[in-house]
């Protein structure tokens, strides 16, 4: 009989780093086991209910206003602080932190060994010669100045950009001056300001078939983010200009309108619709969640995606490929832009319990998370609040969202830190049989699977 074949060395490391996560895993619990015993269980328990009842105390805070509000904020603060002094007074706060960091580096590690073998990022890159008219918007005022404090416009103009500087105090229509400037033999247009301007800019160049140009002088940079742009420097997307490569990626619509990172609809959207967000968000944030939320203001939303029905959620998030789930620490990252998919997000928390069941993650009636071509959102009203891109609008209902793919040519620099590395749930089951992949293939049955499933 012939030996097994040695496993080359990626899987090999993969097999290390999930034993060591499993070795970890195992290390915490018996660290709670051996120091409390029986107690451990006690300490779960309270640290269970703690955090149960923070967050219900949270959602009795942004449901209220007055004295219950400041009432139910005083408990969301006194509650972890109760819970970390009773550890204290049973002399275990010491194996609760070490336990949890042990655990959560068991976590990180086995999340690094199933992510080992996850396919390519992003989208594939496309050698293309450098524009010859390159035409870019800068507004000065976005992400606090960025465009003035980085001299965007200067080093943009000595790589021979037509350069337009936005005036603050004169508001002006970019679509059309981007639409004059391919009209003059632009051959690349460009952006930098926040994501609202660059998918008005997006979709004059997706109409006329120009590449994209992403500079991150935005608040957010969400697109940036994910395009792997570096977002500390936004002068260094200015070097796609003379060393670049495309990307083609999706573009979403909703009623017709491009959005290049998500439209949302319910609770956000009718927020950034008031005239007082721009001026104080956060009070006027905190004043209109009462009523939002209790379905008190604004119209009953229902969401048809597909064979999917979600009926009277609180906030919904359409968005331009899906954004990362299973990941607390990458939920703001889409892993690709070229999927073809919309990602749909519903949320429909009707008491401070399904507020706690919500915040524990999992899965969770009250949440609704998948991927569709096409989504319709209604109304019990003739209009609906939408904010796309951070920006709001409204817009007769029902309004269709929709996905085109590979609708935008974006030329990015060819050197970029590049978008973080998707991390898979954690599954133990799947980790054991990395771990140990031989004791599988000796099991009874094994030979029916393949070692690796991807999924």
């Amino acid at each position: 009989m012939e030996a097994p074949a040695e496993p080359p060395r990626g899987r090999r490391a993969q097999a290390w780093t999930a034993r060591s996560a499993i070795a970890v895993a195992v290390l915490a619990v018996a660290l709670a086991l051996a120091s409390a015993g029986l107690r451990s269980l006690l300490l779960l328990g309270v640290g269970a209910a703690g955090a149960a009842v923070t967050a219900a105390a949270v959602w009795w805070a942004l449901t209220n206003r007055g004295v219950p509000r400041i009432l139910a904020a005083i408990l969301a603060v006194s509650t972890p602080v109760a819970v970390l002094v009773y550890y204290v007074t049973v002399g275990l706060l010491w194996v609760v932190l070490l336990a949890s960091a042990l655990w959560t580096l068991a976590l990180v590690t086995g999340r690094a060994a199933l992510s080992m073998d996850t396919g390519p990022d992003g989208p594939p890159e496309y050698s293309t010669p450098p524009p010859r008219r390159p035409f870019l918007i800068m507004n000065p005022v976005s992400g606090g100045g960025k465009v003035v404090r980085f001299h965007l416009a200067d080093k943009a103009r000595r790589l021979g950009a037509d350069v337009v500087v936005l005036d603050p105090h004169h508001p002006q229509d970019v679509a059309a001056l981007a639409r004059s400037a391919a009209d003059d033999g632009a051959n690349l247009l460009g952006v930098a300001a926040g994501d609202g301007t660059q998918a008005l800019v997006a979709a004059v160049a997706a109409r006329r078939g120009l590449p994209f140009l992403v500079i991150a002088a935005g608040t957010r940079n969400h697109l940036a983010m994910d395009l792997g742009l570096d977002r500390d420097d936004p002068a260094a997307g200015l070097d796609a200009l003379t060393d670049g490569v495309e990307l083609h990626i999706d573009l979403g619509f909703a009623g017709g309108r491009v959005f290049v990172n998500n439209a949302s609809f319910g609770a956000y959207a009718a927020v950034v619709q008031s005239p007082a967000y721009r001026e104080d968000k956060v009070h006027t944030t905190l004043d209109m969640l009462p009523d939002l939320l209790t379905r008190h203001r604004g119209p009953r939303l229902t969401v048809h995606a597909g064979d999917v029905v979600i009926d009277a959620p609180q906030a919904v998030l359409i968005s331009n490929n899906p954004y990362r789930t299973g990941d607390p620490a990458g939920l703001a990252h889409r892993d690709r832009l070229d999927s073809g998919v919309l990602g749909v997000l519903g949320i429909r928390v009707a008491s401070a319990a399904q507020a706690a069941g919500l915040l524990r993650g999992g899965r969770y009636p009250g949440l609704t998370a998948l991927t569709r071509r096409e989504v319709v959102v209604d109304a019990d009203a003739a209009e609906i609040a939408v904010g796309v891109d951070g920006e709001a609008l409204t817009l007769p209902a029902p309004v269709t969202c929709e996905i085109s793919p590979d609708a935008l040519r974006v030329r990015v620099p060819r050197l970029r830190p590049g978008v973080p590395r998707a991390k898979r749930p954690m599954d133990w089951r799947r980790l054991h049989h990395l771990a140990w992949p031989r004791l599988r293939s000796r099991s009874p049955g094994s030979r029916r699977a393949p070692l690796l499933r991807r999924g």
